[in-house]
């Protein structure tokens, strides 16, 4: 059950995104006049009995699981499309009619093409806006109103943010690059959202916190936002399933009044002790209704960088401390916008990042993180889980509109070129461009799996020797 509860929402989250991204090219190219021949989840040849034809088009489902693809009949069949969209002598699916002429790709104007190459990363930035859109109307804007520091970390503190250790708890934010701001969001996202080379944190008694930090250097700009901590009591407000905290009986709504009898002032205070404390067990006192209570909790050994720290599957800040705006409907489809449009801008900073050496490319995941991902937000629930749906979105429809030939902005630029030309590029140069892409594609994901790898290899060598025990077991038996 553990397997099946961590694998299903990383299944739901690519299966439902592939397909909405490949609907959006189908729906294109039947509007334009283009006969697809095969709309398939997966990739390469159909799995045998999981493919069905209605009418000129073959719906199926592929061997290799990752993407999809709309096959359209094209008088130009090349070596990589046949290799990842199946082997067939013409594209028709068995029983199909021939293709008349007006149905090829190639046969439609460029306009209409750039039309069906755009729409599947169109799909998936209006799945993202109208996910953003219905949890803003439905929750409204989630508000922290504090601007004064709780706690600063500083045993991770990326190069350039040193001065971010002359804050002490109790100071008070009043701008972020001369941006005033009235709540701890404002300061996250002024952090993580400016685009000049250095951030200036503004302080009530006048200093100037100055952190020089690249906008590209995403990863850097988030851990400064996670090394300051806004001034909360320790509430617990999210207790996550089958976590330290849970199985100690840990309650949403929990006060921790102590550790191991010391007085907790705040959250942050807290979190510094748990994180020293992986594998060391801690009594906490517990303030609730019914009086306090006490219980000890082991904290779990992650891995942080170089270091281990301890985690315990407790949130002290969501929507304890929060304050609620309802969103009207126009209001929560702006909110949908601005989110959309914010995760669109972080993606490409990282991609900036990435090519700029500023952000390592251990920092890549693969589907191994994915999935990690998508089991933690569906454990915190609904709302989560489809935020985190909305954001991979936002990332497949910029990743795709790179000018990397084998995706969508690569065939883009082949029809530019075509516009400008008033003929399409050689078939021979489209084909070896085609298969550069590949390439870069292939190793992109060599480098996501190696860090997948790398990051879960006591689990990954558990699960080895955990496979060969039970092999073991069947064959003595």
């Amino acid at each position: 059950m553990t397997l099946i509860n961590n694998l299903w929402p990383l299944v739901v989250t690519l299966g439902v995104l592939v397909f909405v991204h490949e609907l959006g090219h189908f729906l294109a190219a039947k509007w334009a006049g283009i006969r697809v021949h095969r709309f398939a989840v997966g990739m390469g040849n159909p799995i045998p009995g999981l493919a069905v034809r209605w009418g000129a088009t073959e719906y199926a489902l592929c061997w290799l699981p990752l993407g999809g693809y709309v096959k359209m009949a094209s008088r130009e069949e090349s070596v990589t499309s046949s290799a990842l969209e199946g082997q067939d002598p013409d594209g028709r699916p068995e029983g199909a009619p021939p293709v008349r002429p007006e149905e090829f790709f190639e046969a439609q104007p460029i306009w209409k093409r750039v039309i069906v190459i755009l729409a599947g990363v169109t799909m998936n930035t209006l799945l993202a806006w109208f996910t953003f859109t219905t949890l803003a109307f439905r929750n409204g804007e989630q508000i922290d109103p504090v601007t004064t520091v709780g706690g600063v970390s500083t045993d991770s503190l990326p190069p350039g943010a040193e001065a971010l250790a002359t804050i002490r708890p109790g100071d008070r934010i009043v701008s972020v690059n001369g941006n005033p701001v009235a709540s701890w969001n404002a300061v996250e996202q002024g952090i993580s959202g400016a685009d000049a080379d250095s951030v200036v944190i503004r302080l009530a008694d006048g200093r100037d916190v100055v952190l020089r930090i690249h906008p590209a250097a995403l990863t850097d700009r988030v851990r400064v936002t996670l090394a300051l901590a806004p001034f909360h009591q320790p509430v617990a407000s999210m207790v996550e399933a089958g976590r330290p905290a849970a199985k100690a009986g840990v309650l949403a709504g929990d006060t921790v009044v102590a550790i191991n009898g010391q007085p907790v002032m705040q959250w942050d205070g807290l979190i510094r002790q748990i994180r020293a404390s992986a594998g060391v067990p801690m009594r906490w006192t517990l303030g609730r209704a019914g009086g306090r209570v006490e219980v000890t909790v082991i904290p779990d050994s992650t891995a942080e960088g170089n270091r281990t720290v301890g985690k315990v599957g407790v949130g002290f800040r969501a929507g304890v401390h929060f304050v609620s705006r309802p969103y009207s409907f126009g209001g929560a489809m702006a909110a949908g916008v601005r989110a959309t449009g914010q995760a669109s801008t972080q993606i490409v900073r990282a991609l900036q990042g990435l090519l700029s050496a500023r952000i390592s490319s251990r920092e890549v995941g693969g589907p191994i993180l994915i999935g990690q991902m998508a089991a933690q937000s569906a454990r915190m629930g609904a709302d989560q889980f489809f935020a985190f749906m909305a954001l991979v979105s936002v990332n497949l429809a910029v990743l795709n509109l790179l000018p990397i030939p084998i995706l969508d902005g690569g065939q883009l630029l082949f029809l530019i070129a075509e516009g400008i030309r008033r003929r399409p590029l050689p078939l021979r140069l489209r084909e070896r461009l085609t298969l550069v892409g590949l390439g870069l594609i292939v190793l992109l994901m060599v480098i996501a799996f190696r860090n997948d790898i790398w990051r879960n290899w006591d689990w990954i060598v558990a699960m080895v020797q955990r496979l060969v025990e039970v092999l073991r077991g069947l064959v003595g038996g």
